[in-house]
């Protein structure tokens, strides 16, 4: 698409397989370090932005903003009845499609995929994401779709068994593995609108010149949300997150999980479920450019931190 002398930067994984540590997993925004081609990226650190590009190609606008890559605009609402379809898909994400991945190479952190989520390619160029109410299975150039009905039959189509490894503390119960999953296709494209929003802030937090230690993003399948680790580690290190939701909270949000102690008298630090701040749904939707939002958001809790 953009032709000799460009090579393209996403926020997705790609192939081929990684087989070495610690991620084993690609770094989608990862520069060229032999200057040999100008980068464009998702993110202010590369050569130029998607959007520095769409300035003068304008029909890449629309694949750009499909996959939160460039010219993002506002977030969709949230659908009906979604804590339990996400709770739903939450569940799938630690016993299916992590622990897909986790089998082949002890691995289980996910990434936003295209229009859902996912694992990073892993053993034969194989992946398998989530994509509206299917679970998509590609190994190298073949691919298939697997309807979502129960936990069991969508693990037996992949040849494993549920399992619960990648499960962590607030994670939903597995439950009966038999049950018919409560998921539904608006909730699915949902998600994945989620995820790659939230991908896209956290890779350009990441960027931030002169960040302290910043770890890569991942999707925790056990928590459900993408976040990374930024900051001092002996004083400013904090968690940052976009949650899809919880049990303290049924629709997403952003947070600042603190790893020290916060100044409560501090109004930005107003969360009481966890040690640190929150910036709900609602605020992100009622503005045009919810990408500044959230990314004012986090610098202003590692400023906070890390002054």
């Amino acid at each position: 698409m953009l032709g000799d002398g460009f090579s393209a930067r996403v926020l997705e994984p790609s192939p081929p397989t990684v087989t070495d540590g610690p991620f084993f997993a690609d770094d989608p925004v990862a520069p060229d370090v032999s200057g040999a081609e100008t980068v464009v990226s998702p993110i202010s650190s590369g050569d130029r932005t998607w959007d520095d590009l769409l300035r003068e190609r304008p029909e890449l606008t629309a694949f750009a903003r499909a996959h939160w890559l460039g010219a993002r605009g506002p977030l969709p609402s949230v659908p009906e009845n979604y804590p339990s379809a996400r709770d739903a898909f939450h569940r799938l994400a630690y016993a299916v499609i992590a622990e897909s991945r986790r089998r082949a190479n002890t691995k289980f952190g996910l990434r936003y995929t295209a229009r859902g989520f996912g694992t990073p390619f892993f053993g034969d160029d194989e992946q398998v994401r989530v994509m509206g109410d299917l679970v998509v299975h590609q190994r190298a150039d073949s691919v298939r779709e697997i309807p979502i009905t129960t936990l069991a039959a969508v693990a037996a189509e992949l040849g494993i068994e549920p399992g619960t490894d990648a499960a962590e503390h607030d994670s939903p119960l597995l439950g009966d593995i038999h049950e018919r999953l409560a998921v539904t296709a608006d909730t699915g494209v949902f998600l994945g609108e989620w995820f790659g929003f939230s991908w896209a802030v956290l890779e350009e937090l990441r960027s931030t010149p002169g960040a302290i230690d910043p770890e890569r993003p991942q999707l925790w399948p056990g928590h459900f949300d993408p976040a990374l680790a930024i900051g001092d580690p002996e004083a400013g290190r904090a968690t940052y997150g976009c949650s899809p939701g919880d049990h303290s909270h049924d629709e997403p949000y952003l947070y600042v999980g603190a790893w020290g102690d916060v100044d409560r008298t501090d109004p930005y630090w107003n969360e009481t479920a966890f040690n640190g701040a929150s910036l709900p749904f609602s605020t992100l939707a009622e503005s045009d450019d919810p990408f500044s939002v959230a990314l004012d958001f986090f610098r202003e809790g590692y400023d906070r931190l890390n002054d």
